[in-house]
């Protein structure tokens, strides 16, 4: 069913783009839930002496929060819409690190854990679907700028939060920035807004691009999805076994303490890794989801799990150079990072606009599986002594979800997607694909 190309009177304020923009401050004010953590570890075991290690279960039970539960807060944005589901998000965000500022058990730091992993997977999901629903003819570029809101979101603020933690203490940054970052979210969830009929450009037919809704239902009876899901566990596993460990590769390197010049910066190589990190983990999302957008999703995922298995063999063969191994790290954490980008809007491509939110967040949950793996690494480098079967099993992994882009998934897709159009021309012009 062709769609105008331009929003008709009655349609949101500022239009789809303004929608995207919320979606990305929305994800900036959630990302110190994550990559603001770190800071708040010493201070906190400086205090109550709960260990390092006690204290970073949280993180981890925030992670698992943050990305199981998203397939079931994003059926209640197909349901009731974007907005109620970010405002409650905001409310948790607020609460989680309220409870931290007050926190004087591990118990309660748990259970703030808990709601901060629902608030911010509540929020997540909602704007990465957000933007799959109002960009259905830029799925990869909208996705990726959303998604960069989180990977790099944490950068300006980072230094006042540290600052704060110096001059102020942990607790009263915990409850500031809690507080501050929660009714940020909280105002801009009563703009959101979810796209109606005829508010859409319209969509050239397309091989890969579905003119049919699948519910999840649906969606998880297709192999396509479980192609997909296996690729994302992949890709994410051998990243996240490879950049997790980031400080302890540098370390058994003997880098992570020698400065490295480059452009006119003089930092730790650790340090220079960590920044450039940051950087590049936002700027792949919406390059390579725009790359997508041109050449298809397939053909991206191939360049990008192929950058990544070569950055990681150079990494392993040459990253005891400490200019090297910034540059590595830095090819490593942008080849990697795209996944966020690249997965949800083929998600969307393949199974429709209007039950997107739910799809992609039942998809986002190979970020929890894969995360599952992890340990596996510190488990192989303690028992062989070095990291060499940790960066050749990324490698690995990395080319197999190359190869399978494109020999596997690229037809599957495009038979499952011809499947498709037969079945809409076949139902009721209601039931077809708006989105």
């Amino acid at each position: 069913m062709a769609q105008n190309s331009a929003a008709p009177v009655g349609g949101p304020i500022g239009g789809r783009w303004l929608q995207l923009l919320i979606g990305v401050v929305c994800m900036s004010m959630i990302a110190n839930l994550q990559y603001g953590w770190t800071l708040f570890v010493e201070p906190m075991n400086e205090k109550h002496q709960w260990g390092r290690a006690s204290i970073q279960v949280a993180f981890t039970i925030f992670v698992l929060f943050e990305t199981w539960l998203v397939p079931v807060e994003g059926w209640f944005v197909d349901k009731f819409g974007p907005r109620i589901v970010v405002f409650i998000g905001g409310i948790l965000c607020a609460l989680s690190w309220f409870l931290n500022s007050r926190a004087d058990s591990l118990a309660m730091l748990y259970v703030s854990a808990a709601l901060g992993g629902t608030g911010a997977g509540a929020v997540y999901g909602t704007c990465v679907g957000s933007a799959l629903k109002w960009f259905p003819d830029r799925r990869g570029l909208a996705a990726g700028i959303t998604a960069a809101g989180f990977g790099a979101g944490s950068a300006l603020t980072i230094v006042p939060i540290a600052a704060m933690i110096k001059s102020q203490g942990y607790e009263h940054t915990f409850l500031f920035f809690g507080l501050m970052q929660g009714a940020v979210v909280m105002v801009l969830s009563l703009l959101l807004q979810a796209p109606k009929e005829g508010q859409l450009p319209a969509v050239k037919a397309s091989a890969t691009q579905s003119r049919r809704n699948y519910g999840p239902g649906e969606m998880v009876k297709a192999p396509v999805f479980w192609v997909m899901y296996l690729m994302f566990v992949l890709v994410a596993a051998g990243g996240l076994m490879a950049t997790a460990q980031l400080g302890s590769i540098a370390k058994d390197f003997k880098i992570a303490d020698v400065p490295v010049s480059i452009i006119g910066l003089t930092m730790p190589a650790l340090t220079f890794a960590l920044s450039i990190d940051r950087v590049l983990n936002g700027l792949t999302r919406p390059f390579f989801g725009w790359v997508s957008d041109n050449i298809g999703r397939e053909n991206t995922m191939f360049i990008a799990f192929g950058l990544e298995a070569v950055g990681v063999l150079a990494l392993a063969h040459f990253g005891s150079n400490p200019v090297l191994f910034v540059l590595l790290t830095g090819l490593v954490f942008f080849a990697w990072g795209e996944i966020y980008s690249l997965f949800p809007a083929t998600c969307g491509d393949t199974f429709g606009g209007k039950f997107a939110t739910t799809n992609a967040g039942l998809l986002y949950t190979a970020k929890g599986t894969a995360s599952l793996v992890v340990p596996m690494a510190s488990v192989a480098v303690a028992s062989l002594g070095n990291w060499d079967l940790v960066f050749m099993i990324t490698a690995a992994v990395n080319a197999i979800a190359a190869l399978m882009a494109i020999f596997v998934l690229k037809p599957m897709r495009t038979r499952f997607v011809a499947g498709a159009a037969a079945q809409a021309a076949a139902e009721p012009a209601s039931a077809k694909v708006t989105g």
